[in-house]
Formats: structure tokens, sequence, C-alpha cells
């Protein structure tokens, strides 16, 4: 196809299979209806609709972008330029974190992004309380129609990590409440290397979900020391980490109280979960 070889010579790494969806997209057809008519004529309108999604995509903008979409555990996601597109490495996280919450349990999501944590979580588990926070309004806005589409009970609050979280629930309690685990996914990028990822990641992706300070940690830190004032003693604490940084992750665990911890690799060996539990039980 000759949207295929424009996009390969762009630079894209899927240049069939992005081609074939934005085909789809615009056409209105599932993959059967693809393969049956694919090798029809367009007619004038659809050619220039299609025309005008490959010229995003040769512009190295995100299929998912384009689309609009993308899939996360199984289920649709909404996605835009405020929020970074869900990613199967994640779903590691999310495997593990069922590992260890049951029903009752309740669960706060921090830099919850596109929201696909916490729903995929409050959709699995029958959770007393599923919470996403995130300092971006616009996010929170894409994560909201997220769990409205998926029929997911989750609350969201806008907050710079944990700053502005016991003002944002509406409870006439002071003390903080306490969850049965935190999970988070937050920016780990150092700042030096932004500018040499990929096109889609650097000029398409929101900087404020990238940039993790200097070395990469500086949530990590900012969020593992807040964090055991927000959950119950023996409560989880589970991190999404870059390949390169499971073991200093796992230091600053250490130094504030959590023990058990793990690191967990993914499919192709590189550390991507770190996880442990709060002394005290």
């Amino acid at each position: 196809m000759e949207a295929a070889d424009r996009l390969k010579k762009c630079g894209v790494d899927n240049p069939q299979y992005d081609s074939q969806e934005l085909l789809m997209s615009v056409a209105n057809m599932d993959r059967t209806a693809y393969l049956l008519h694919a090798k029809e004529n367009m007619n004038d309108t659809l050619y220039a609709a299609f025309e005008k999604l490959v010229k995003r995509r040769a512009n190295r903008e995100p299929l998912q972008h384009i689309l609009g979409y993308t899939y996360f555990w199984g289920r649709k996601y909404q996605v835009n330029k405020n929020v970074l597109i869900p990613r199967q490495d994640t779903e590691i996280l999310v495997e593990k974190a069922l590992e260890h919450i049951g029903t009752g349990d309740s669960v706060l999501d921090m830099c919850t992004g596109s929201g696909c944590i916490i729903i995929t979580l409050a959709c699995e588990r029958k959770l007393s309380r599923a919470v996403g926070v995130d300092v971006s309004k616009k996010a929170l806005e894409v994560a909201k129609e997220n769990a409205d589409n998926l029929l997911a009970d989750v609350e969201w609050i806008q907050s710079d990590l944990f700053q502005q979280m016991n003002r944002s629930i509406e409870t006439k309690i002071q003390t903080n409440i306490l969850y049965d685990m935190i999970v988070s996914n937050p920016p780990y990028i150092e700042q030096s290397i932004i500018d040499t990822l990929s096109d889609e990641v650097r000029r398409f992706d929101p900087l404020i979900a990238l940039d993790g300070g200097e070395d990469g940690l500086l949530f990590y830190r900012k969020i593992t020391e807040q964090s055991v004032n927000y959950l119950k003693p023996g409560g989880w604490l589970l991190y999404e980490v870059g390949s390169n940084q499971a073991g200093q992750v796992k230091d600053i665990m250490s130094a504030n109280g959590y023990e058990d911890i793990c690191i967990v690799k993914d499919l192709a060996g590189l550390c991507r979960v770190v996880m442990g539990r709060l002394q005290g039980k």
C-alpha cells in the first residue's frame, strides 16, 4: 500500500498496521470488512479523509491520538494529548496489584493520567473506594470520561501529589484517609534525555507526565515519603519504573519503612515494577 510506504519512509515503526488502522477508522470498517474490501477503490471523499490521517501519522502524531482511543486490559480508553497513552508494560503493574487486593479494599492511584490503572482495578475488584489523583485538570477530564464509559466507580481528585487530598475529599474528618494500596506510574524520565525520545513521545506526550526531574527519581522520592501517611499498616505501594531505576526505587522504599520489597520484570526481561508493604502489620 502506498500509504504504508510513505509512513515507513517517515520512520513509523509499524507502517502497514498503522495504515490499515487509519483506513478502517475513516471507512468505519472492522477488520473483516477491511479484508473483504481493502482492494476496492476509495471514492474521492473517503480518500481525502484518509489522506489527512496519513499526513498526521507521517508527522509522527501517535496513532492512538489520531484514532482517539486505545485498548488496555481488554477495555477501550479515550486518549488525547493531555494524557500518556496506556501501554502494555503497565498491565504488569495492574497484574501485581490484583494479586494483593480483594473485595472491600481501597486503592489510590497517584498520577492517574488516563485513569487506566485505577479503572481496571475498580472493574476487576469490588473495591470499597477507588481514587485517582492527578495535578492536571485536563487529564482528569479524560479519566472521568473513561470511567463513565466503562461504568467504573472512581473518585477523581485534582492535586499536586498529596497536597490537596484532604481539601478535595468531601469529609469533615481531618485525619488522612488510609488506603490498602497505593499504585503509581509517575513521571520518571530524566530531564537530560527527554529530547532524545521518539518524536511520538517527545512532541506529543504531555511533558508534565514525562519529566521525572534531574535523575528521574523525583516523584518516587516524594510519593514514597508521603505515602506512609496514607497507607494502612501492611498496605502495599506499587510503582511502574524505568528499566534502570528499580534498584534505586527499592532503596527509596526501604529507607521509608517498606519491607518485603520485590522487583518484577516485564516480558522483555526488563525491571518494570517495584512493590513493597508498609511496616506495622
